[in-house]
């Protein structure tokens, strides 16, 4: 290997990139290349560590309690730990015979005066953590840096003068088809949406012909033409807002919605929220299928978040949902009911389709069986759609998801003077409801009667939180863990990890009554009740993004459906490996927490 090809492989390896040219050059010159053979053993609890290695050939195994832990191979390094605290619970051997540089410890810790190099190694878990997903992704994120939303398909703005009258002002947001009503004031804008407008509703004066500069509120977030579209991301996210309004030399030119922003990325020549809208029948909603398939693949390969990716997949995802409840349903039946999804499509945490998960509540004025015909139609519409069916049956084709409202209230009485395993499942599946199509008003109506049944009942609550340790959390057990003889070693992240936070998370949302279904925004509402603090919010967040991050590569490689959250450890990189492992002791963390806050110990 040449010199150079020497200094690539170090830089390659994070945070040795951060170094200056200088520092790089003076580390070159005091590194070592050194061979091992099979079964030397390089440190453990009582062979003090003398290097920092980085591999060039080989692998090498680390072991806790005799139980693998990690396996280094190929430009993975190891172990900063043992030489800054002297001291390691781990053995390791080498596994297969190792080429290696060595960095000499005195050497070593010589880097450490570099505060970059510092703050890698004794950094909290948050910091860390969030570092390294930014080094895993860094490389991937060019295209996304470079395009500006000049680029971008902007949506009419519908800009009123202040003085104009609330009736006016709709007309003419009806007329350019606009989420948002920007309004003109003296040297300022403001913005009436329609959270505006159903407060006042809500206090008993909507009155249409007062001034929309009366109920707007002020200020309006925007961006410059001539910016870049990941700029546009960050203001979105930072801010919690869905729309931007796009300005040219201080005109307004448009306004650019989150949903056409990373669809952009996946799909230059059209949005497929567009081709949803414009579909007809069944089969034209077909032909979108790879289009979706392809928007996931191209956004987690250009480093977009799974929370937002997966946000913006359920919003497709129930947009063709409401598509085939209006090509299934008579018109006249339409807003007798309520269709609503429930699972990960509910919490808006599903990529790749998975099992269907849906219900439908009827008035209590209208004859069930009506339903029943277009609602098979409508699961096997979605079965050629590829949302496969529920193994468990929670589909509006069964009878039991397909009732009045008051049955439904009949159905939630069990759940909550009932112990037993299956009424939690479906109290669990209910509470992840989010409404689809039809009239609302249904279900909000019974999301409030199974809040009031849950007042004061901590004796149900901690029935339904024991489910959190069915699974065990695989730390220290990478390749060793084993769902069945038949998996080969491979490791379970939904029963080992999502499952946990999920359901611990959706629990507490039930016992304070938070309304959302999503889980990282259940956590951000339990810490700002007081719950958690956050720093355990963060950490939660941060775990709950990494383990579904590898399960969505997984997702995208499994030919099997069923197994698609099974992965194989061996084939991770080392800072994967990394993030999971220290993304299930917040999971671990997380079942301590919940065992305490329920007293779980007294559960029978």
């Amino acid at each position: 290997m040449s010199i150079l090809d020497q200094r690539k492989l170090i830089e390659s390896i994070h945070p040795f990139e951060l170094l200056s040219s200088s520092e790089l050059d003076n580390l070159m010159s005091k590194i070592d290349i050194a061979y091992y053979a099979k079964d030397t053993l390089l440190i453990s609890p009582t062979l003090a560590s003398i290097s920092f290695y980085i591999i060039i050939k080989g692998s090498v195994n680390e072991l806790v309690d005799d139980e693998l832990h990690n396996v280094y191979s190929s430009g993975d390094s190891f172990d900063g730990d043992a030489l800054i605290y002297s001291k390691t619970d781990s053995k390791f051997v080498v596994a297969e015979e190792l080429i290696c540089y060595e960095i000499k410890k005195d050497d070593f810790l010589e880097l450490m005066h570099n505060k970059k190099i510092q703050s890698y190694f004794l950094q909290d878990f948050i910091t860390r953590h969030q570092q390294l997903k930014e080094h895993e992704l860094s490389s991937e994120l060019t295209p996304f840096l470079i395009s500006k939303v000049s680029d971008m398909f902007l949506h009419n703005a519908c800009v009123v003068s202040c003085k104009e009258s609330i009736i006016e002002a709709l007309k003419k947001q009806k007329e350019l088809q606009s989420d948002m009503i920007i309004v003109k004031g003296e040297g300022s804008y403001g913005v009436v949406t329609d959270r505006n407008l159903r407060d006042m509703l809500l206090c008993g004066s909507f009155d249409v012909d007062k001034e929309i500069g009366s109920i707007m509120s002020e200020g309006i977030v925007s961006i410059d033409i001539n910016d870049f579209l990941f700029n546009a991301l960050l203001v979105m996210t930072h801010k919690s807002i869905k729309h931007l309004v796009v300005m040219d030399n201080e005109k307004i030119v448009g306004v650019l919605e989150q949903l056409d922003l990373l669809s952009y990325f996946a799909n230059h020549s059209h949005l497929v929220a567009v081709q949803i809208d414009k579909a007809e029948s069944i089969q034209d909603l077909k032909y979108l299928q790879d289009d979706l398939k392809n928007l996931i693949v191209t956004l987690q390969t250009k480093g977009v978040k799974v929370r937002y990716i997966t946000k913006m997949v359920s919003t497709l995802n129930l947009k063709i949902y409401e598509k085939v409840f209006s090509l299934c349903v008579p018109l006249e039946l339409q807003k007798s009911c309520t269709l609503i999804v429930m699972g990960s499509e509910g919490r808006e945490e599903q990529t790749i389709k998975t099992d269907q998960d849906n219900a439908l509540i009827i008035s209590n004025d209208v004859d069930i069986e009506l339903f029943s015909e277009p609602m098979k139609k409508l699961n096997t519409a979605l079965l050629n759609l590829g949302f496969p069916k529920c193994i468990g049956d929670v589909m509006v084709s069964n009878d039991e998801w397909r009732k009045n409202v008051t049955s439904y209230k009949s159905m939630i009485d069990s759940w909550t003077h009932s112990l037993d395993t299956k009424s939690s499942q479906n109290l669990s599946i209910f509470l992840d409801a989010k409404y689809v199509a039809g009239n609302e008003e249904y279900l909000k109506e019974l999301q409030s009667y199974l809040y009031d049944s849950f007042s004061a009942r901590d004796d149900v609550l901690a029935h339904i939180a024991k489910a959190i340790l069915f699974f065990k959390t695989p730390l220290f057990l990478f390749s060793g863990f084993v769902v069945n003889k038949n998996d080969n070693n491979m490791l379970d992240l939904k029963k080992g990890g999502v499952f946990a936070l999920v359901h611990g998370v959706r629990t507490l949302a039930l016992q304070y009554e938070i309304r959302e279904t999503n889980t990282i925004e259940r956590i951000k509402e339990l810490n700002n009740r007081g719950v958690i603090d956050k720093t355990f919010a963060t950490e939660l967040i941060e775990s709950f993004d990494t383990l579904n991050s590898v399960r969505l590569q997984a997702m995208l490689s499994a030919k099997d459906i069923d197994k698609s959250s099974l992965i194989d450890p061996k084939k991770l990189s080392k800072v994967q490996r990394d993030l999971l492992k220290d993304s299930f002791k917040i999971v671990n963390k997380f079942k301590k927490f919940i065992s305490f806050h329920f007293h779980l110990n007294m559960v029978t």
